[in-house]
Parts: structure tokens; C-alpha cells; sequence
């Protein structure tokens, strides 16, 4: 009898539910639970330094000034990352407050650490724990609203990115994700064989997706309630690797591995590591 391989864990954030996301204490926990992949996002700052954070701004629901004080939700926006220098925003606290969401979320004092920062404790840890270096897929936080306001333009943005990662030797462990079609299409043009992810929130048809993308994508990660058995089968058909995301609750995580995804995207990878040690 043969056994299908079981999917990629992909930790969100490091491991968003544990942990204060995006930061270098969720990404090493990530890490020593046993992820397959760490999924992070990228922003720039002022200075052009590759920022890894969720939001182009400093999110009321977790970050503190460098007073130590609360941001208030009307005014996030204003704590701007692509118009702080870095020096600045390393003075934001990003790990003290626990996101409202997940309960269990350990909180600790955290920055907001640059690419490099995590790459560089993230393989420290792995050669320390006799494992080879995880793989990373990388997130660039564009929208055509945002263009010059929040972030370069895509060109420029994935210029930054790219740099970063030839100086970190990553592209062989990295995947790059985006909702914006735009950094997609430039990355295809500068390097057709690093995989790209294509990240889905809405309902459009794959094919009309394809249509507007232009080309077929190493990997198609919906939001989990999006998947059908239609979608699988047209992912199938096009050689397109499944990559859902954020997956959390063990009854949903049951569900999309019935769908034999290529790997899944989770707040909680200690869930489906769990889950995984029941299987093999």
C-alpha cells in the first residue's frame, strides 16, 4: 500500500497562535517544534532596509511606541514603516502586547527584526540542533493603493528583496508570495525558476486568476475555505502545487489534508505536527 507524503508545515508568522508574530522569538520556537518552512512578510523602510512585518505600519493591536506606549487604532497608519529609518523602528515593541486573537500566545518583548536578522538566528539554530536549514517562503506586502505611500513600487520592491537574498545565499530555500500580481510578473521576467506563489483571497475562478497573471505559478495558496473539489482538480490539471492558508482549528486541518495540498499554512504548526506523528 502506498502512503501519500504528508504535506509541508508551514509555520505563519513562525507561529502567530504560540508566539508574537513575525518576530525572532516566534520564528526559532517555529523552528525547534519542527517546521518545514517558515512564512514570513517583507516591508521596507525609509532607508531601504528589508523589514519583516505584517503591515507596512505599526499594528495598534500589537505594537508599542518607543515610549513604551499603545498606539491608538486611528492613528497606526501614521507610525509609517517605509517613512521610519530603521533605527526607529527597532525601537517599537511588537511582542508585549498578545494579539487579542490567540489566548495562547506566550507575549515577550520583541522588535521588528530585519530579514537578515532572522535568516542568520534561524540557521544558527538549526546547525545547533543538527538540522538542515529551513526553508523560507516570503511574503512582499504590495497593493497598487499603497504604491510610494507604504512601499516602492513592485519593481523596486522586489529589487530590495532580491538583493537581500543573493547576499543571504537564499534564493534555493525561498519562495515568494504576493496577493499583487504585479511582483509576480516582475520576478517571473528576472528569475523564471524561483517559485512563486500566487495568494488568493476572493472567489475569482483560478482561471480568471491565471488570465490576469499571465503565466502559470510554481504554487496557488487560497484562503482555506476556498477549496473545492473542482478547484483541486483544475490545480491538478495545471501542475499547480496547493498551498492553503491559515489553517488552525484540528477539524479544518483534517479537512484540507483530505485535499492533499503540498503543504499548509498554520498559526499553529504544533497542531499539525501532531497531527502528523499520528500519521507517519
Amino acid at each position: 500500500m502506498a502512503f501519500l507524503p504528508f504535506p509541508e508545515v508551514h509555520g505563519h508568522r513562525g507561529c502567530r497562535g504560540l508566539r508574537p508574530e513575525n518576530t525572532i522569538p516566534a520564528f526559532l520556537h517555529a523552528l525547534t517544534l519542527g517546521v518545514d518552512v517558515v512564512e514570513l512578510d517583507v516591508v521596507i523602510s525609509a532607508d531601504n532596509q528589508v523589514v519583516v512585518s505584517h503591515e507596512p505600519w505599526m499594528s495598534a493591536a500589537i505594537c508599542r511606541t518607543p515610549a513604551g506606549q499603545p498606539i491608538p487604532f486611528e492613528q497606526q497608519k501614521q507610525h509609517n514603516v517605509y517613512q521610519l529609518p530603521y533605527a526607529t523602528i527597532r525601537q517599537y515593541d511588537c511582542g508585549l502586547t498578545r494579539h487579542p486573537y490567540y489566548p495562547e500566545q506566550m507575549p515577550e518583548p520583541a522588535h521588528k527584526p530585519l530579514l537578515r536578522e532572522v535568516v542568520q538566528a534561524l540557521d544558527k539554530l538549526a546547525f545547533q540542533l543538527g538540522r538542515r536549514p529551513v526553508r523560507f517562503s516570503i511574503e512582499l506586502k504590495s497593493t497598487p493603493e499603497g504604491d510610494g505611500i507604504y512601499h516602492p513600487t513592485p519593481s523596486r520592491f522586489l529589487e530590495l528583496v532580491l538583493l537581500e537574498l543573493r547576499a543571504l545565499s537564499l534564493l534555493a530555500r525561498t519562495t515568494l508570495l504576493c496577493f499583487d500580481k504585479r511582483v509576480l510578473q516582475a520576478a517571473r521576467q528576472l528569475l523564471p525558476a524561483l517559485p512563486l506563489c500566487l495568494l488568493v483571497e476572493d472567489e475569482k475562478p483560478l482561471s480568471a486568476h491565471l488570465m490576469e497573471l499571465g503565466f502559470i505559478p510554481s504554487l496557488y495558496g487560497p484562503e482555506f475555505r476556498l477549496l473545492t473539489p473542482e478547484l483541486i482538480t483544475e490545480l491538478r490539471q495545471q501542475h499547480i502545487d496547493l498551498v492553503p492558508w491559515t489553517v488552525n482549528e484540528p477539524a479544518d486541518l483534517r479537512h484540507v489534508l483530505a485535499y492533499q495540498p503540498k503543504g499548509i499554512t498554520t498559526d499553529y504548526p504544533d497542531r499539525l505536527l501532531a497531527l502528523r506523528s499520528l500519521v507517519l
